[in-house]
């Protein structure tokens, strides 16, 4: 019987740090776990990122309700993965909003990613049967958009692929700080299972371009400083590619996905292999580097039995 998934035995509850970023900015993170983010503005509060399910969403929500009695009117979506968006229920928001490759997503793998994720993650669905079902936007965008809760302005802008094809990023000019979602980690692996190597770079110079002054990344701690910034940016772009290049070297000798494997835990092992998530995150790594390098671009969709085939493939 092949081994399980290092995310399957990973039970550990972690524990949960709060942190103002900027003024009336705030960032949800959990030693690795997925991050969210706070913005509070005159008489409203924007969520960005809605945690697995409802029940984790809920500890968001304490959170915000020790700083401010404000209603939440907006959720942001930095792009699909079940364990992103499906606790958007809990917050009660008017508006849940995604860009509309994100949305896209949704049509298309939703329920398979779910599955999948489900399958992979037990500890971070805590009360799944809380779960109304996939959640869908209520608004979607193109490019960019602007919010504005009350003077407070608020931009989402899809800066490039990376993560997935429907990252978005969430700037507030007026503290020069952003929200990047799972684009930019900080001491944890990047999730590449439905990711873009060839264009991640280019959307980090894109971010990098802001010279922000805080960041809350997608997983990892708070980022404050420009000295924090443009470390998280330059090991996330490490990461990335001490991930595409060994793979793409055998995929380019027509060897196999298990030799793709070995190879990148030879390049990655040494330099990453403390950070969090990083042996749940490897195979799925491994597996769509080797795809785009064969000339996949569109990420194929995993699903609960593809998991289960590619991991017993590399066991082999």
């Amino acid at each position: 019987m092949a081994k399980a998934f290092a995310s399957q035995g990973d039970l550990t509850e972690k524990k949960i740090t709060f942190d103002e970023i900027g003024k009336d900015l705030w960032a949800f993170t959990a030693e690795g776990d997925p991050n969210s983010g706070v913005i509070i503005g005159d008489e409203s509060v924007m969520i960005v990122e809605a945690q697995a399910t409802p029940r984790l969403a809920n500890k968001v929500i304490e959170k915000v309700r020790s700083i401010t009695d404000k209603p939440i009117s907006h959720v942001v979506l930095t792009h699909y993965h079940a364990v992103r968006v499906l606790g958007a229920s809990a917050y009660g928001a008017e508006q849940i909003i995604m860009g509309e490759t994100a949305r896209g997503m949704v049509m298309e793998r939703g329920q398979e990613d779910w599955d999948s994720e489900f399958q992979r993650f037990p500890r971070l669905f805590e009360g799944y049967e809380s779960i109304p079902g996939l959640t869908y936007p209520t608004q979607t965008f193109n490019d960019a958009m602007t919010v504005y809760l009350g003077n407070r302005r608020i931009d989402l802008m899809h800066v490039g692929r990376a993560h997935t094809a429907g990252d978005i990023v969430i700037h507030v000019p007026d503290e020069n700080v952003m929200f990047t979602g799972d684009i930019v980690e900080d001491h944890s692996a990047c999730y590449c299972g439905d990711g873009y190597f060839n264009e991640w770079g280019h959307t980090l110079d894109n971010i990098a371009s802001f010279d922000v002054d805080a960041i809350a990344p997608g997983r990892g701690d708070a980022l404050v400083g420009k000295d924090a910034v443009e470390r998280a940016i330059e090991s996330t772009r490490d990461f990335v590619d001490s991930t595409y290049a060994p793979a793409a070297r055998v995929a380019a000798r027509n060897g196999s996905l298990k030799d793709a494997w070995d190879a990148v835990r030879e390049s990655c092992d040494p330099k990453f292999k403390d950070y969090a998530i990083y042996e749940h995150c490897l195979p799925f790594n491994v597996s769509r580097a080797y795809d785009e390098a064969r000339g996949i671009d569109h990420p194929r969709i995993w699903t609960d039995k593809r998991d289960l085939e590619m991991w017993a493939e590399l066991q082999g």
